[in-house]
């Protein structure tokens, strides 16, 4: 075990570990001052780590043993993921599944927070209180069997089907999937082998049969993944391509279709119903949906979207409403060909309302640019992930918007990931 300030990949290092990290790892400093960010861990514990990269100012580790365990620290929700297994051994996709559930949306708030201040340049004093809220009532049943989407991978030699391993594309033979629902773990091909298959998706929609997408070696696309599913949210079936995007937690479109709702109710006077109304990265039209649901049937709202075969399912579910329309474009050049466009429609998107679901990465600099140049009255934003929407509330704040509300959405217990809303307004 290394004692020195030096350090070498494959040293074992004892660590206290003091902070968490947006990206499931925790945070301690080595003798040498060196941060490390630890996997398979939590604050307030004490462990011996495995240094697996060095990079000039930190470096990450991974958890061999626990010396002083958090009294948050529980059994691993998922055997395959346990400390007990070998690093290289362990699957990924579960890596708060050691730490109580509560605790881990408090540590989530703390990364959320974390990344207004780093991120968004908030100080400390003026950032809002923020929680992270379990998606169902019942808590959704300690975390488990959440997932309506699961995506296995196959060994080449073995045709073995599996997850990956943390931070690898080796596949891991597992004996269930804990964090599946019951209707993908019926059908999850676990103890099959699959030599001609790359990859399996298993899909088990709200409002149709579960299936399973197979992806053939030398395919790109797996077979069944432009069929239409239904997924059922306020009582309308939402049309899906069975291989497309929707939300994973079996609650989470209703959840966000309400937020977004209850979003623009509370507004009130603020949203204009028939101004010029954005729905960026519309997807299939879930969002707009729950716009118009809220603002009232006169709504009009525009869905923007990149992915042609999602916009014409967009275009299809929102038919039954007469102020929707879908159309396919990349969403900074829409804004850009917006801006250069009518004075007319320009002024009455600045008493629009547009709501945001950008991808991981976040809207970016384009984006949230054109949108303060367009100067729409208010922002709903839909975040998946914490530092992105900092760094885009960074420019939206320092450009003219006020952040009226925002908080999070544990739509991925037992991973370190969930979903923020947050209000702007000019």
């Amino acid at each position: 075990m290394t004692t020195s300030a030096e350090l070498h990949v494959g040293d074992d290092v004892v660590l206290d570990i003091t902070g968490i990290a947006h990206g499931g790892v925790s945070v301690a400093r080595h003798s040498s001052g060196r941060v490390v960010f630890v996997s398979d861990t939590l604050p307030g514990e004490q462990v011996r780590a495995r240094i697996i990269e060095l990079k000039k100012n930190f470096a990450r580790a991974v958890t061999v043993q626990v010396l002083q365990p958090s009294p948050f620290r529980t059994a691993h929700v998922w055997a395959e993921a346990d400390i007990s297994r070998d690093p290289q051994d362990r699957v990924g996709g579960a890596e708060f599944g050691h730490i109580a559930l509560g605790h881990q949306r408090d540590l989530k708030a703390q990364v959320l927070r974390d990344a207004l201040i780093r991120q968004g340049r908030i100080a400390a004093d003026a950032v809002p209180n923020v929680s992270i809220d379990p998606l169902l009532g019942d808590d959704y049943e300690n975390g488990l069997g959440w997932r309506t989407r699961v995506s296995l991978h196959t060994d080449p030699e073995t045709g073995i089907v599996g997850p990956y391993a943390a931070r690898s594309h080796r596949v891991i033979p597992v004996k269930s999937l804990p964090l599946a629902s019951d209707q993908l773990s019926l059908i999850a091909p676990l103890d099959e082998r699959m030599p001609d298959v790359t990859r399996v998706d298993l899909v088990a929609p709200s409002a149709d049969d579960p299936r399973m997408l197979l992806t053939y070696r030398c395919e790109k696309a797996p077979v069944g993944a432009a069929d239409v599913v239904y997924e059922a949210v306020n009582n309308r079936d939402f049309q899906v391509r069975a291989g497309g995007f929707w939300q994973v937690h079996r609650g989470a479109a209703e959840r966000l279709y309400g937020e977004v709702s209850a979003a623009v109710t509370a507004l009130g006077d603020a949203v204009d119903p028939t101004g010029y109304n954005l729905d960026l990265y519309g997807g299939v039209g879930l969002l707009a949906a729950a716009f118009i649901d809220a603002a009232g049937e006169r709504a009009k709202i525009t869905s923007i979207e990149s992915v042609e075969s999602a916009t014409d399912l967009a275009a299809e579910n929102l038919a039954d409403f007469a102020g929707a329309q879908a159309l396919t474009a990349k969403v900074e050049h829409y804004l850009r060909d917006l801006y250069k466009g009518s004075a007319i429609v320009r002024d009455r998107l600045k008493k629009g309302t547009v709501i945001i679901d950008p991808p991981r990465a976040g809207a970016g600099n384009a984006v949230t640019g054109s949108l303060i140049a367009l100067q729409p009255k208010n922002i709903v934003y839909v975040a998946c992930d914490p530092v992105a929407l900092a760094r885009d509330t960074q420019t939206l704040l320092a450009d003219g918007y006020d952040l009226l509300e925002i908080h999070g959405l544990d739509m991925f217990p037992h991973t370190h990931h969930f979903e923020t809303i947050t209000l702007f307004q000019r």
